[in-house]
């Protein structure tokens, strides 16, 4: 199992919900943050809170609908000299739930793409060629496990274009010691489950996060959270590592 103690990792979408409670574990085991958010005023409490757990870090922001914004946080993580490691790509959109999806509008489509699946892949791209120059790094892309749900086609799409671009770059990484696979919290209680979904948002840990901690070189694997729930992070990763094998 990965030590995280003393290593870096950013977090997209961390300041509430799965992303704070990404937040929250990872700063638990001594893991650095790069924390995240659409405006720097969002992350000021999980912030605050890393930092009394003992861990450096610091706080980014940018609309992940902006490529431009996208590269400029780049840039500054580059120019802080931080060396990112471990790579969650939390942060997700759902732009309206359309009960007349016969009428769904170009919008939905093109803002879910650049949040959900080009925002995380330019990521990926970013962080790869170093964390293989470096000989580690973990990659963890949010999905959904949504379908049959034209109501929200923009979103579904999105995630579903994730999944494929993901396993399709994971089969590169097969066998290394950078490893890229999808994760998907489930239906929780947040701001973009919506408070009459089943689970807490609570119940997305360890889940939400064994793929930074798996070492056995296997890429493109879906790690449902819920198949994790109330499980040690120790026998989360035994079980991931038994039980989950890469597509390829």
């Amino acid at each position: 199992m990965v030590d995280v103690n003393g290593k870096w990792a950013l977090i997209t979408g961390a300041s509430r919900g799965v992303g704070y409670q990404i937040s929250r574990f990872m700063a638990e085991r001594a893991c650095n943050l790069i924390l995240h958010s659409r405006t720097l005023e969002h992350t000021t409490e999980v912030l605050k809170e890393v930092k009394a757990l003992g861990v450096d870090a610091y706080a980014i922001s940018a609309d992940l609908s902006d490529m431009n914004q996208v590269q400029v946080m780049l840039d500054e993580i580059e120019a802080k000299g931080t060396k990112v490691e471990i790579v969650f790509n939390n942060a997700g959109v759902q732009i309206a739930y359309r009960n007349e999806y016969l009428k769904t509008p170009v919008e939905d489509y093109s803002k879910s793409f650049l949040v959900n699946t080009i925002a995380p892949m330019m990521i990926c791209y970013h962080f790869i060629p170093k964390m293989i120059e470096n000989d580690f790094g973990r990659i963890i892309n949010t999905t959904s496990g949504i379908s049959l749900d034209p109501q929200q086609a923009g979103y579904s799409a999105s995630k579903a274009a994730l999944d494929k671009v993901t396993i399709d770059l994971g089969s590169k990484l097969e066998g290394t010691n950078v490893m890229l696979n999808i994760t998907d919290p489930g239906w929780c209680r947040t701001d973009l489950g919506g408070p009459h979904a089943p689970n807490p948002v609570e119940s997305v840990i360890p889940g939400i996060v064994v793929g930074a901690f798996v070492d056995d070189k296997k890429s493109g694997r879906y790690l449902n959270a819920p198949n994790f729930y109330n499980m040690t992070l120790e026998d989360a990763v035994v079980k991931a590592e038994r039980e989950f094998d890469s597509p390829y």
